[in-house]
């Protein structure tokens, strides 16, 4: 598979263009030259081959070639609310669920979160974890990225969350209360393409009193089994099973 890389700008066939600073700078580590071929994506639905023209110092000239429709994602769209895990568990928590074909992520703000942002420290976080994104869809072949939402205190989201938004159902909340189903159960109750919101708490899970206000907006508990899996580890459990168990 020839080197893939994000262009965030209008792509066309003939077309002859400057790539974007990261995938130029990009271009420039893996040390490519004129005449070798690329692929490109810019969100929008399938990926375009294209030919490197001319590298400068910090510049890449590249001509847009053949468009090929192919889609990667995954059959079931898989909306992902989380607790923020502390440290850099997000960042790797971001980069295997857009691998594993997340439609969207939200990171939280939760009673028991460790990771407490606001103002340009969320922007900038926001903005790093879609270069995270970025650049797992260029290594796993996704040709379009997971739509990854603004910071949100969990109280402040599960507000706006009503019975009649067009918010994904069936809503699924990872708890580990007991006589919880398990989620291979839950799955047995609605289509293989139904889109669904997956929420997940930090370390320590959400609270008694977060678990109850999602309940009361319709989600359904469900667990993984009998281990408790971590803050970073269980909700990409859950998309696993979500996404790779569709016919």
């Amino acid at each position: 598979m020839t080197a893939r890389f994000h262009a965030d700008l209008p792509l066309r066939t003939g077309d002859s263009l400057a790539l974007p600073e990261r995938a130029a700078r990009h271009v420039q580590v893996l040390r490519l030259q004129p005449g070798d071929a690329i692929t490109l994506f810019n969100g929008e639905g399938g990926e375009f081959e294209a030919t490197i023209e001319r590298m400068g110092r910090s510049d890449v000239q590249v001509m847009v070639g053949a468009h090929d429709p192919v889609e990667r994602e995954t059959r079931r769209p898989v909306h992902l609310a989380l607790g923020m895990p502390a440290n850099e568990r997000m960042d790797w928590l971001v980069e295997k669920a857009s691998e594993l074909g997340a439609a969207s992520i939200t990171p939280l703000m939760a009673e028991r979160s460790v990771l407490r942002l606001k103002g340009d420290r969320a922007d900038k976080k926001l903005a790093h974890w879609q270069a995270v994104a970025i650049a797992a869809c260029e290594q796993c072949g996704r040709n379009r990225l997971p739509a990854l939402h603004e910071v949100a205190s969990f109280g402040d989201w599960i507000r706006a969350l009503t019975a009649t938004t067009a918010e994904q159902k069936p809503r699924l909340l990872l708890s580990l209360r007991a006589g919880t189903q398990t989620l291979a159960q839950a799955m047995t109750t609605w289509g293989s393409s139904a889109a669904v919101t997956l929420l997940s708490g930090p370390e320590g899970g959400l609270s008694a009193a977060e678990e109850d206000a999602a309940l009361a907006q319709g989600f359904i508990p469900v667990n993984l089994g009998l281990r408790v899996l971590r803050a970073e580890t269980a909700p990409l459990a859950c998309l696993a099973l979500l996404t790779m168990s569709q016919p």
